[in-house]
């Protein structure tokens, strides 16, 4: 492998493991969450339309950030 292309395998591998880190963190808390609520109410939990376009629109913005550090800062 081309030394120049070493630093791109790296941050993949590193972002492949972050992603995998904070969604496990985010299932397990998910879980958790719905756990105790299905414990206090006997009911199924369940997300609505708009919650999970928000969560969508929040994981883009997030994208967007990460992707936007990746370039020099303007003078």
């Amino acid at each position: 492998m081309p030394p120049k292309s070493q630093w791109k395998t790296q941050v993949y591998v590193i972002g492949a493991i972050a992603g995998g880190i904070f969604g496990f963190i985010s299932a397990y808390l998910y879980a958790r969450a719905a756990e105790e609520e299905l414990s206090r109410t006997g009911g199924k939990p369940q997300l609505s339309t708009a919650q999970v376009i928000g969560l969508l629109l929040t994981g883009l913005g997030l994208i967007r950030q990460i992707s936007e550090s990746g370039k020099p800062a303007h003078k």
